[in-house]
């Protein structure tokens, strides 16, 4: 029973409160949208850094997504790293190690700022990382709940754990372990959070992701529950599934420098890197392509550092990936341009069929399919090169079958054994629809 009403919950696009014993994460239909703060908080521009996040920037981002990507599906809010660290970047915990905002970037709390979020239509996600915190181990904090200590749940002897080496290795056999976790994400979902990111993923991180896996269904909130590193190591790909929504396949979309990101550093690495992921995906585990820097390329605020034909070929990419789609940027400066890009409901849908593409070509001229769940196919082309280039796609299918530009938004007609994309630009595509 338990089973069939999680099936039924799916297919109604409800998110399961009950899951099934043999899949540990909360089960979530398709790829969610959103806005992310990390690319702000990356940048070396005035006005950005590190010290970006808080509470009202928060607050003006959130209004930002209602009032112009709500309808289009986007109500991710996530807070990247920092919401629990000084403005000088030291972390802290609560007197049971469980994170707790910092009150100079966040003076009401994470409870009244969910709140916030809440009411304007839309949800609020946190970021962790694995391993134990040193902090929380310096200060040996009591386990909420249990008579243990968290010294009792590092692994012994010391072991540095995440991509940074900063925390300590986590001892699983120790119910403590677990338990610890559970305090963590109980707290969370008290104050309303919908999201997790557990950055740092290592090759020994599975257990880790587990954790917080298991920790977030005996919260009995939904919360989407990425693992994240620069990226998660391939080898750990299908170890993960049962735990994880989705799971960083590349380095991080942002460039360090003083825009968001640039076609170089490093948004033309995914086209390169995704391919070895294919094959791993399911209908509940996503390959995150990390933010889009789709936000703003004119006026005040920072620039996407992509120019608009770049900006299309990342949307198209992470649509036809079933990627989760979240803008990286001030999305309170966010342009015109910008918005076409991001609400174009048949590109949205071709994200959210939830099927995953093929690579039909690759090198510089590139060919991607992939069939959706109502048997139609959509083929997408890029150039990656630095001359403008005609790709040509087989359709692979008997007949004369009609093509639509769902970019564009028009039909293009009805092609018999190929369709040819004509002058794509350099770093450009062009998406269609085939039947």
């Amino acid at each position: 029973m338990q089973r069939l009403l999680s099936v039924v919950l799916a297919v109604l696009g409800v998110s399961a409160l009950l899951v099934p014993s043999a899949d540990a994460r909360t089960p979530f239909v398709k790829p969610f949208m959103g806005w992310s703060s990390w690319s702000l908080e990356s940048s070396t521009r005035a006005g950005y850094g590190t010290s970006w996040l808080n509470e009202s920037h928060v607050r003006d981002a959130a209004d930002a997504l209602a009032s112009k990507l709500k309808s289009a599906g986007y109500t991710y809010v996530n807070i990247d790293s920092g919401w629990n660290a000084s403005l000088s970047w030291v972390f802290h915990t609560d007197v049971n190690g469980i994170p707790d905002a910092d009150p100079a970037r966040f003076p009401s709390g994470i409870p009244a700022l969910a709140s916030y979020v809440h009411a304007r239509g839309l949800k609020l996600g946190l970021y962790a990382v694995t391993g134990l915190e040193k902090e929380v181990y310096d200060k040996n904090a009591p386990i909420l709940g249990t008579s243990c200590r968290a010294q009792d749940i590092a692994y012994r002897p010391l072991t540095p754990s995440n991509g940074w080496g900063g925390n300590w290795k986590v001892d699983f056999t120790n119910p403590c372990a677990q338990q610890y976790y559970d305090s963590i994400v109980a707290r969370f979902a008290s104050w309303g959070v919908d999201f997790l990111k557990v950055d740092g993923t290592t090759a020994d991180n599975v257990a880790d992701i587990a954790a917080w896996s298991k920790a977030i269904d005996r919260a009995r909130r939904p919360m989407w529950l990425t693992a994240s590193a620069w990226p998660v190591p391939r080898s750990i790909g299908s170890s993960l599934a049962p735990y994880a929504n989705g799971v960083r396949v590349d380095t991080d979309v942002e460039c360090y420098c003083e825009t968001v990101s640039s076609w170089d550093s490093s948004v033309k690495a995914r086209w390169a890197d995704l391919p070895s992921w294919l094959g791993v995906f399911g209908p509940q585990y996503r390959p995150d392509l990390d933010s889009m820097p789709i936000s703003n390329n004119t006026g005040s605020g920072i620039q996407d550092g992509l120019s608009d034909v770049e900006r299309q070929s990342v949307m198209t990419f992470w649509s036809m990936a079933s990627s989760p789609l979240y803008v990286g940027g001030d999305i309170y400066f966010l342009d015109a341009s910008a918005v076409s890009i991001l609400t174009n409901p048949e590109v949205i849908a071709v994200d959210q069929t939830g099927s995953y593409p093929a690579q039909v070509s690759g090198g510089a001229l590139q060919v991607w399919k992939k069939r959706a769940p109502d048997g139609r196919w959509y083929a997408a082309v890029y150039n990656l090169g630095a001359t403008p280039a005609d790709i040509t796609v087989d359709l692979g299918i008997p007949g004369a079958r009609p093509v639509r530009d769902v970019v564009a938004r028009r039909d293009l007609g009805r092609f018999r054994g190929s369709w040819t994309a004509a002058a794509v630009p350099p770093h450009g595509s062009r998406l269609v629809r085939i039947g």
